[in-house]
């Protein structure tokens, strides 16, 4: 599943370690689903769109549908 995270950490000057701290998780977590490698249980995901102040659905977009941004 494809994600804006990083656009919207970095646009937030957010590390991926200020990220995961916020969030609970490590940092290994966030880079792994940034990168496309993990996908976030429901409680993470609301998590990440409420710390990067978006949707769950506005966050993430499945393949070549990138109406999400990036």
């Amino acid at each position: 599943m494809k994600n804006r995270i990083r656009a919207l950490r970095k646009a937030k000057n957010l590390r991926q370690e200020d990220l995961s701290d916020i969030l609970g998780v490590t940092r290994q977590t966030i880079n792994a689903i940034e990168n496309d490698k993990y996908d976030p249980t429901l409680s993470l995901a609301f998590g990440l769109a409420k710390v990067l102040g978006t949707t769950v659905d506005e966050l993430f977009f499945y393949g070549n549908d990138n109406t999400g941004g990036e």
